[in-house]
């Protein structure tokens, strides 16, 4: 897969899109909205790209959205305008947040605005602790439009997300680790290996049983709790279809055969 803003690498399971538009600091252009929605709809598809990791190119993560392309070239263009934009929130809002396969930020740098999005949108978030994160919308006269203030609101406790949205103060990795806007965060020197060393972590278990964890968390979310009874309930009979009864014969049996400790332990791993 080649793509103008993209580069795509996949070895053992895992598919690492690099956003690649290091001399504008990763920005979001119309191009990479297309690019990423393109990508993403292949890699849904794509058996070997198990979970799906998402960085950036030299010093940046993302800068957010390339005010010179979208805001200002398109000013005038409102249907292309229109267009672009659902693409942008949409791969971003939802096409991540639902994505069939585990999802991954990985943090390497300079990561503000609109990228806030991509991170919140990921399954889970690794960062650099000498990565800069920041809202600086305000210091522009805007303030964090599209899907990133929902995005805060999913995330963010109100105390920090309108500090940071009202103040425009950048934020490192470390605080960004103690807010809960990512995972955790380690020194730069350690990213990729940190990271690389989860995502196969992640790859090595049944995927049907990973794509259930994210949508019985996804959903539920938007569920009372009858209803999200009921929705569980379908998907443990959705997930006996799919896997052969696996999670009874050989998880729940191998266990009880004394062959390995769920708590302490993957079944995957173990029998690989």
């Amino acid at each position: 897969m080649k793509y103008e803003t993209l580069l795509i690498d996949i070895a053992d399971g895992v598919a690492t899109i690099t956003l690649n538009r290091p001399n504008k600091r990763n920005a979001m252009s119309p191009r990479l909205h297309q690019d990423m929605t393109a990508a993403l709809e292949a890699l849904r598809y794509d058996d070997a790209a198990r979970v799906v990791v998402i960085t950036g190119a030299g010093p940046a993560f993302c800068a957010g959205m390339d005010l010179k392309e979208f805001f200002t070239e398109l000013k005038d263009k409102p249907g292309e305008y229109d267009r672009i934009t659902r693409l942008a929130v949409e791969w971003r809002g939802r096409t991540l947040r639902y994505y069939p396969k585990p999802t991954i930020a990985m943090v390497n740098g300079f990561c503000f605005g609109g990228a806030f999005s991509i991170v919140e949108g990921c399954d889970l978030a690794i960062a650099a602790e000498e990565a800069t994160f920041g809202l600086s919308e305000v210091n522009f006269k805007l303030f964090p439009g599209g899907c990133v203030s929902k995005s805060l609101a999913n995330l963010l406790r109100p105390r920090d997300a309108l500090w940071y949205g009202m103040t425009g103060r950048p934020f490192g990795g470390k605080v960004a680790a103690e807010i809960g806007f990512v995972n955790i965060a380690v020194p730069l020197a350690k990213l990729r290996d940190e990271t690389m060393t989860v995502a196969k972590e992640i790859a090595a278990k049944d995927p049907w049983a990973l794509k259930a964890t994210k949508e019985g968390y996804r959903f539920s979310l938007e569920m009372s709790w009858d209803a999200s009874m009921s929705y569980t309930s379908a998907k443990e009979f959705e997930l006996i279809s799919r896997q052969n009864d696996a999670w009874r014969t050989e998880g729940i049996g191998d266990f009880l055969k004394g062959e390995y400790k769920p708590g302490l332990e993957s079944h995957d791993r173990k029998r690989a």
